[in-house]
Parts: C-alpha cells; structure tokens; sequence
C-alpha cells in the first residue's frame, strides 16, 4: 500500500468515527429533546449523517453506485425539513381575531 493510499484510509476511518460519535450524540438529542423542533431537527441530522456513510462507504470501495441513493435521500431529508417547517410554522400562527369574535357589548 503506497503512503497516499494509506493515507486514504487513515482519513477515512477518522470519518467513520466522527460520524459514529455524531449519531451516538444525535440520539441522546433525539432522547431528550425537550421540544418537537429539537427532535424534526435532530431526524433531519439523520438523514445527512446516513448520506455521510454512504459517502464514506462509496469512497472506501472507490465505487460511484451510492450517488444516486444519497441524491434521493437529501432529497427527502430536505422535504421532510420543510414539511415540518410548515407544519410548526402554521401551529404557532398567531390567531387573528374575526369579526364575530369581538367583545363589543350592546350599546
């Protein structure tokens, strides 16, 4: 094995770990959130550390075939962010009042 290729792969088992140690973190968020948001947010990081092994895989066998499944799944993972975004988004609306909600007594 020449130095680059060692290297490579020094490199790359140093990804593996971090990405171990980041989803070992994400879950205890995922545990503990104390809000819906920290928990959709911390199922958004999921998704981005499982594109981030498939990254990692696809470099350790030099193979191009995860691409297309890494798409698709950013792909989801960012709807799914803006499905939830909405969703939260449309919960804490403030209520504005209608006309026939007014407190107006008779006169």
């Amino acid at each position: 094995m020449t130095a680059p290729e060692q290297a490579d792969r020094i490199l790359l088992t140093a990804a593996v770990v971090l990405i171990l140690v980041a989803g070992a973190l994400l879950l205890a968020r995922i545990w503990r959130g104390p809000s819906m948001l920290d928990r959709a947010i911390s199922l958004d990081v999921c998704a981005a550390l499982i594109i981030a092994g498939l990254a990692v895989k696809s470099a350790f066998e030099r193979d191009p075939f995860y691409f297309p499944i890494m798409l698709v799944l950013a792909f989801l993972g960012f709807t799914g962010s803006v499905g939830i975004a909405r969703f939260i988004a449309v919960r804490d609306r403030p209520r504005t009042p209608r006309s026939d909600d007014s407190q107006e007594g008779p006169l």
